[in-house]
């Protein structure tokens, strides 16, 4: 039955280790040292309190946090379905609550999957980086409050472009407060731009496969979700943005924020597109941001986004040691748990660089010698003296698909054999397989017995053929869900975990069907420029709804000012920003607000035109059909069975 119809029966329960798991995690339970305990020391150092329930509520009650769901992992013991190296991060994680890491210097954690750091200044609280959503962040700081003085927020500093590390803002301050100059908003240079390019133009699909990434639809368990790897989870709520009022240009600028100095070190490139350290020499306090975490991170995430550069990830780890290392004596993350002490900062710091150093320099190695992204995956470890390290354990990325971006930052998808140049789509490369394995029957018998002999990762691989092949098949789907959660049960990384488990989730009980929702948050999107605004509304363009038309249509934003000259042509929509066309086929002036509603579909042209919220100067006509020529996204497509037919629309 097709993963639609799956959507209406009863849920199918997940399954127990089978013997080769078993095996597979008491091998790793021999390999590591778990008698180590510096790190649950160093978690729990600076304790000072926590939520009374561990749960968030909305303002209509609807749970947007829960940490008793993860009572389960109280036991030091792994199950026999969970990786005990990942259940020690797991438990790790599970530590919450208000921490200070120095006087002054403070981070709430276990809030959501990213830290709170708060540091308290002449006049208020500067807050670097808001977590998720508002609720959490909001629950945050009246943790702060609830056993510090309760000072107004005099700045936000956002230290990256992802989102758990910029949604919760409004939680915390208001546009008002902003716009009134009472709290800066201080990003990296190019932050908003590194948002819309992360957020906006691919968003929908990120979207759905960070569904896979963090098993957000995975109830937890020790047969579910027991971890992200950065944090516990990604907390449900209120995505919102507040555009920064000052950038950090410069490769490292000192400022004065609320009487605190700090100097921020640019790291573009690294973790995310636009990031920054931030050294506090007056607290010798060193935050690394996202780039020196507590495991080996990614280099493109299973979510999908632009590779990321390990070398000069390693470069800027290495240029923060020179910098600051000699003044630090905390360092401090927006995940995990901080590192006292000059020496062990310097030994962490170290293993850091030369982690993502060895990563890249290896792969680009091997990849001279013509292996390709699976070969090196498949034969790329860490040196003893780093592997032994818990600190860079493949809890969210991992060598295998870190090795591959490497391969593919370099070199692209295409491995050089002409085979793989241009082959079949899957689906239709699925039923030639079948066919010449003899049939899915044949097929499905050989897997069964590779299933019993532990071979999960040729079981996976072969199943997942068939689903393709015959997608109505009950027993592909069942075989290849039980392949993929023995491959979850037995991987050390959070991501691989989720992103298996939940595979298995939907072969078994199709795809969830979630409530609507906005394709993208309105914050968001009033919150990137009108260039972005204007090339999303691009990139959904239909072309089979375009019937060989064209014309041009002149903008005016009211509130901005802003005006451009939009052009159909050849199926596809430009625009030239500051300029507007003198044989223009209609002029629009509407404010962009209103805009972003037209573009949400919150409100139709016919209805802004009704409200005086849009005045066209021409043929009406033209601004309606652009509207109408949109595709709407839908976020929960076919990722581990086939794709739906096209429509004959979106053939043409």
């Amino acid at each position: 039955m097709s993963a639609a119809g799956e959507r209406g029966k009863d849920s199918v329960a997940p399954k127990d280790a089978a013997p080769g798991t078993r095996r597979a995690n008491q091998a790793i339970g021999a390999l590591l040292r778990f008698d180590d305990t510096a790190d649950f020391d160093d978690a729990r150092r600076g304790f000072i309190g926590t939520h009374d329930s561990g749960v968030i509520r909305n303002a209509s009650g609807a749970v947007l946090w829960n940490l008793p769901a993860y009572r389960f992992l109280d036991g030091p013991e792994a199950p026999p379905t969970v990786n005990p190296s990942l259940w020690r991060m797991a438990r790790l994680n599970l530590n919450h609550g208000l921490f200070k890491a120095a006087d002054g210097v403070y981070q709430v954690r276990g809030f959501d999957i990213a830290n709170l750091t708060i540091v308290e200044g002449a006049e208020g609280v500067v807050l670097i980086d808001p977590l998720t959503t508002t609720d959490t962040a909001r629950a945050a700081l009246e943790l702060y409050y609830a056993h510090r003085p309760r000072r107004p927020v005099s700045a936000v500093i956002y230290s990256h472009s992802h989102t758990d590390h910029y949604g919760g803002v409004k939680g915390v301050i208001s546009e008002e407060e902003v716009r009134a100059g009472g709290v800066q908003v201080i990003a990296p240079a190019g932050f908003l731009e590194a948002v819309a390019g992360e957020n906006v133009l691919a968003g929908n699909p990120m979207a759905r496969r960070a569904q896979f990434q963090f098993g957000t639809l995975l109830p937890p368990g020790p047969r579910g979700q027991v971890d992200a790897g950065l944090g516990k989870a990604v907390a449900r709520g209120i995505v919102s943005l507040i555009a920064p009022t000052m950038e950090i240009m410069q490769d490292v600028e000192t400022h004065i924020v609320d009487g605190v100095e700090i100097t921020f070190q640019l790291a573009p490139g690294t973790e995310a597109p636009a990031e920054m350290h931030m050294f506090l020499p007056r607290h010798a306090v060193l935050n690394m941001a996202e780039n020196a975490t507590r495991h080996l991170h990614n280099f493109c995430p299973l979510r999908g986004a632009v590779v990321r550069d390990p070398r000069q990830w390693s470069h800027y780890l290495s240029q923060a040691m020179e910098l600051f290392g000699g003044g630090s004596d905390v360092l401090i993350g927006q995940h995990h748990w901080p590192t006292w002490g000059k020496e062990r900062i310097r030994e962490f710091l170290e293993k850091q660089r030369d982690l993502y150093k060895y990563v890249h320099d290896q792969t680009v190695r091997l990849m001279n010698h013509g292996r390709k992204p699976a070969e090196i995956a498949e034969v790329l470890e860490l040196p003893p003296e780093l592997a032994r390290e818990w600190s860079v354990r493949g809890y969210y990325g991992t060598i295998s698909h870190n090795a591959k971006a490497v391969y593919q930052r370099y070199l692209s998808w295409y491995d050089g054999n002409p085979a793989n140049l241009n082959p079949l789509p899957p689906a239709e490369t699925a039923r030639k397989t079948v066919a010449y394995m003899g049939g899915a029957d044949a097929a499905l018998a050989r897997a069964r017995e590779d299933f019993a002999a532990g071979e999960f990762r040729w079981v996976a691989q072969v199943a997942s053929q068939v689903v393709f092949a015959e997608p109505d098949s009950r027993d592909a789907r069942e075989l290849a869900a039980d392949a993929f959660e023995q491959l979850g049960y037995q991987a050390e990384s959070a991501t691989w975990r989720n992103a298996y488990l939940y595979g298995a989730q939907e072969l078994r009980n199709g795809v969830a069907q979630l409530p609507p929702r906005p394709m993208l948050s309105p914050d968001l999107m009033t919150a990137v420029t009108t260039a972005t605004l204007f090339d999303f509304i691009a990139i959904r363009l239909n072309p089979a709804s375009v019937a060989g038309r064209s014309f041009v249509l002149n903008w005016h934003l009211t509130d901005t000012g802003e005006r451009l000259a939009q052009t159909l042509r050849h199926s596809t929509l430009t625009q030239v920003m500051g300029k507007t066309a003198a044989s223009a086929d209609a002029s629009i002036a509407a404010s962009r607000e209103t805009l972003v509603a037209l573009v949400l579909r919150k409100i139709t042209v016919a209805q802004a035109m009704q409200g005086g919220k849009l005045a066209v100067d021409g043929d009406t006509s033209l601004i309606e059909a652009l509207f109408a020529m949109l595709d709407d996204f839908s976020m929960q497509f076919d990722v581990v069975t086939p794709a739906r037919d096209l429509t004959a629309k979106e053939k043409k």
